[in-house]
């Protein structure tokens, strides 16, 4: 976990450490998963749809942009945004809530949460060395997929992550970075997501006031038709360039006085927006989360992607022969409903209801 090139086993790499991070993560097994993992969408319901793997794109390219403008480390942005999602299970935020309940059903007090899965997956679940472990990344990229979403679950690691990561720290400032791309690219995509399939309007969203404001410069294009392909991506890239430029604005004076020294975990951090524009991104994610995430066609799909996972998890948990050998042999280190759960998690969506599927009958 050392920012250096001997470490790694390659002195006269022409690549930094993080563009090395960058390149081991994209072409990890995990990473290609991303495909055909839920956003909001099931994979299957359409190619236009975003999937993690498209959403991971989409937040390495706003993080790189944020942090190349302000001077930053760019390929570090750029590998912890690659790889934070990649402990996500299938069926999005619901799958993995429903391994949590799972796990601690069975004992497991601390369940599952997706950063400490992601950070997992690079540092013992990937396998591509044959004396070690994980993708050998530096400390940087796995402290920033560690904690690179506040607050950091202090009770729920193990005490080495403690020590190793000092949880009453705040991580690099490219981590906070992406943390905020994460909300960036999930807020427009999901709105552009939601209207292109029918689910909700840009009526139901304009009483925000940065939705208004939006639609105002959409407007101001000449671009009338609400219902038109050309009005949802001027708004997309309208929205994307509003809450970025405006986080370079706000935050640009704010970075360059904390930089060196390491932010205190109580301390504010210095990446953000103005408490105005804060204040309408919180009101438009809980009207997304009533309006979209909570919309009867998306619920229909998330219960039908829980009863998968609670089905191999029992089932799985039940005959553990039934697993591939890179996870049986694992049986023999770690406690067999932990395992069966990175297994789970590692599953693509149809991946997991074609098992399901297989094992029960059709869903």
């Amino acid at each position: 976990m050392r920012d250096d090139a001997r470490f790694h086993g390659i002195s006269d790499d022409f690549r930094s450490p993080y563009a090395r991070d960058r390149d081991r993560i994209i072409h990890s097994g995990s990473f290609r998963k991303l495909e055909y993992k839920t956003q909001v969408f099931l994979n299957h319901e359409g190619d236009f749809f975003r999937t993690r793997l498209t959403h991971s794109l989409e937040v390495s390219q706003i993080a790189r942009s944020i942090a190349g403008t302000l001077g930053l480390r760019e390929p570090l942005a750029e590998a912890i945004a690659l790889a934070h999602d990649l402990g996500h299970t299938p069926f999005g935020h619901v799958g993995g809530d429903t391994l949590d309940e799972c796990l601690k059903a069975d004992g497991h007090v601390n369940g599952f949460e997706h950063n400490f899965q992601s950070f997992r997956v690079v540092t013992t679940l990937e396998k591509r060395y044959r004396d070690f472990d994980g993708l050998n990344l530096t400390f940087a990229t796995l402290e920033g997929i560690l904690k690179h979403s506040y607050p950091y679950r202090k009770s729920f690691y193990p005490p080495w992550i403690d020590e190793a990561f000092d949880l009453d720290l705040h991580p690099s400032i490219e981590a906070m970075i992406v943390d905020r791309a994460d909300e960036i690219a999930y807020i427009s995509h999901d709105i552009d997501d939601g209207v292109q399939s029918g689910l909700i309007g840009f009526e139901q969203l304009a009483d925000n006031a940065l939705i208004r404001a939006v639609l105002q410069k959409v407007h101001d294009e000449g671009i009338e038709e609400r219902d038109g392909e050309m009005f949802r991506y001027r708004f997309s890239s309208h929205l994307i360039n509003h809450l970025v430029y405006s986080m370079l604005e706000y935050s640009k004076s704010r970075i360059s006085k904390a930089a060196p020294q390491r932010l205190g975990a109580s301390d504010p951090i210095p990446v953000g927006y103005d408490p105005a524009l804060e204040t309408a991104i919180k009101k438009l994610k809980k009207t997304l989360f009533g309006e979209l995430y909570q919309h009867k066609r998306i619920m229909r799909r998330m219960y039908a992607g829980k009863q998968a996972i609670r089905g191999l998890y029992a089932a799985l948990g039940e005959e553990p022969k039934m697993l591939p050998d890179f996870f049986r042999a694992q049986l023999k280190r770690r406690a067999k409903h932990r395992v069966v759960a990175d297994y789970i998690a590692s599953m693509s969506d149809r991946f997991a209801l074609s098992l399901f599927n297989e094992l029960y009958g059709k869903l």
